[in-house]
């Protein structure tokens, strides 16, 4: 009897289980192969030629011009990283730690910094690179307030361009880091902080001595999080300065340099399938090799605190 019911339910969790595995096998690990497979052959357009092995690889890490479209393209990603990082998820920790404080007006700000994330990503690219326009919104508004001297061609400048992409995609989602965080110190128990409170601690030496190490989890989460979307940020940047990465490849990324080489090049006009799919390859290594690492030392540190 008892075995029957263990066989039962291993039954219902596979029945439950196997959807999902095959929506993963389907829509992730099936492309990766694919790509794999692509990249080890030489294309003519859409036509398959004769096997290179690795000669794609070697052409993005080596070779002119894809060397140095790929390194470009890679350290945008990491700007991406590092000052979303630092900007968007600081202030997503702010906001959530005073939304856990029930400042006035709570109910209004939880709700307010949560809704551009509910905002369709095209429509978002689309009017800011309207408001970022020379004669754009941002521009007129800074006329407005005599702050006319700071007027930029925020899109067409070189050092701006994806600054200001990022500072929109952080716009967009600073909410979702609050929210995140909000639920993260709302779960700590209150006899930590209230015994903290009855000892004298300050506000400071609450949130980083109690506070900080107890949310660690979700700091994980929202980072890895942050991790994925920089390496494969494509829709922001398509919206509001195209594929070809303008201004000089200042905005270009992985994405959108996989997305112009597999399905025609700016440059060359043709597709160039192998050495698309070596740049997909090397996404979906990045983004997991980068993903486990940090995940392997963030449950590290969970175990020492």
């Amino acid at each position: 009897m008892l075995l029957r019911r263990e066989l039962q339910k291993r039954l219902w969790i596979t029945f439950f289980v196997l959807p999902g595995l095959v929506i993963v096998a389907v829509f992730i690990l099936l492309p990766l192969f694919l790509s794999l497979f692509n990249s080890l052959f030489s294309w003519n357009q859409l036509i398959r030629g004769e096997w290179v092995g690795f000669g794609n690889f070697r052409r993005i890490f080596f070779t002119s011009p894809y060397r140095e479209r790929f390194f470009n393209a890679l350290q945008n990603n990491a700007k991406w990283f590092l000052v979303t990082m630092v900007v968007q998820n600081t202030l997503g920790l702010v906001f959530g730690y005073l939304l856990s404080r029930r400042i006035p007006g709570y109910g209004f700000f939880r709700r307010t910094f949560f809704i551009p994330v509910l905002f369709s990503i095209v429509a978002v690219g689309f009017l800011w690179g309207l408001y970022l326009k020379p004669n754009g919104w941002v521009n007129a508004f800074l006329k407005l307030v005599g702050l006319e001297s700071y007027s930029r061609a925020w899109l067409g400048e070189e050092s701006m361009a994806t600054f200001s992409i990022i500072a929109v995609n952080i716009w967009r989602w600073v909410g979702f880091p609050s929210l995140v965080f909000l639920a993260a110190i709302d779960a700590i128990p209150l006899d930590c902080l209230e015994a903290a409170y009855l000892d004298g601690a300050r506000e400071i030496h609450v949130f980083s001595r109690i506070v900080l190490p107890l949310i660690v989890p979700a700091l994980t989460v929202i980072t890895v999080l942050t991790l994925i979307g920089s390496l494969n940020v494509f829709e922001q940047i398509y919206t509001m300065t195209g594929l070809d990465g303008s201004p000089n490849y200042s905005t270009d990324t992985i994405g959108t340099l996989f997305y112009r080489t597999a399905f025609g090049s700016v440059d060359s006009g043709n597709p160039e399938i192998g050495i698309g799919s070596a740049i997909g390859v090397v996404i979906y290594l990045l983004t997991f090799l980068a993903s486990a690492g940090f995940i392997a030392i963030s449950r590290g540190r969970e175990v020492e605190l």
